[in-house]
């Protein structure tokens, strides 16, 4: 398992959080984004710059996710991609994305970037608050922990 993070728009105290846990759980943490990132240093934690443009680190991040992967990004269609691969997203608020709920979340998406085109201001995001800070801390040790019991009985670690 990688953990991929859609680095350009996610907040640093969440990629602290990542950082974190790559050092604890020996876990592989990858961060893509289209300007340079100031990272750790660690054999578990590399950054990915690529080209500016419109998705590109998106597009990166979808051609190299492997099933079993986690994706850590907040943006909808980024996450249907990871899912279609086999791989799990995460949002930066601890939302977990699974083939259940993916497409009413693009859907959702899809409606808002309606009204936006029609000159609705239908308002940004929510300031990430500690609730979120938990609740995503929470999700990715579920996720790691799941993990590293699934690697261990197939003769992993």
């Amino acid at each position: 398992m990688q953990i991929w993070v859609d680095a350009d728009a996610c907040p640093k105290v969440i990629k602290d959080i990542l950082f974190r846990a790559a050092e604890r759980m020996k876990v592989a943490v990858v961060l893509v984004a289209n300007q340079p990132l100031q990272i750790p240093r660690s054999p578990y934690i590399r950054a990915v710059q690529v080209l500016a443009g419109f998705d590109v680190a998106d597009s990166e991040i979808a051609s190299r996710v492997a099933a079993g992967d986690l994706v850590v990004t907040a943006d909808i269609p980024l996450a249907a991609a990871v899912i279609e691969r086999g791989g799990k997203a995460l949002n930066p608020r601890g939302e977990l994305y699974s083939k259940e709920n993916i497409r009413e979340r693009l859907n959702v998406r899809d409606f808002l970037d309606t009204l936006r085109a029609t000159g609705v201001n239908t308002g940004g995001p929510a300031a990430l608050n500690h609730a979120d800070r938990q609740a995503f801390a929470n999700q990715l040790d579920r996720l790691l922990s799941q993990n590293f019991r699934t690697g261990r009985e197939q003769g992993g670690d």
